[in-house]
């Protein structure tokens, strides 16, 4: 598990009320991406917080230039976007508890 916050930098044109999108990039034949995802619902509803992210999901399959325009070297990875700044990466979270305490400055 590898955590990496960073000060996200507020862009002025937009406002403050736009949610952070909260980006899932995972691989659709991994099994630990799907039981990874599952995690993240739980999180998500365990503390009402499904209106707090808008969640993308970016199946490496799908989309490389994104896996690789992220740096994102191991999946799966969460990765937090407020404004256009990556405020936080999580890669290869093992369960519920590293995806809260990953997630807990966003959570409710």
């Amino acid at each position: 598990m590898t955590i990496v916050a960073q000060q996200a930098v507020p862009d002025a044109r937009r406002p403050r009320t736009d949610k952070p999108r909260l980006v899932f990039f995972h691989s659709s034949v991994s099994g630990h991406c799907r039981r990874v995802e599952g995690f993240l619902a739980q999180v998500l509803q365990r503390r009402r917080n499904h209106a707090t992210f808008r969640v993308v999901r970016v199946a490496e399959e799908d989309r490389p230039d994104l896996i690789e325009r992220f740096g994102i070297e191991e999946l799966p990875t969460l990765v937090v976007v407020e404004g256009k700044a990556v405020a936080g990466r999580l890669a290869r979270p093992r369960g519920c508890r590293d995806i809260e305490g990953f997630l807990a400055p966003w959570l409710n």
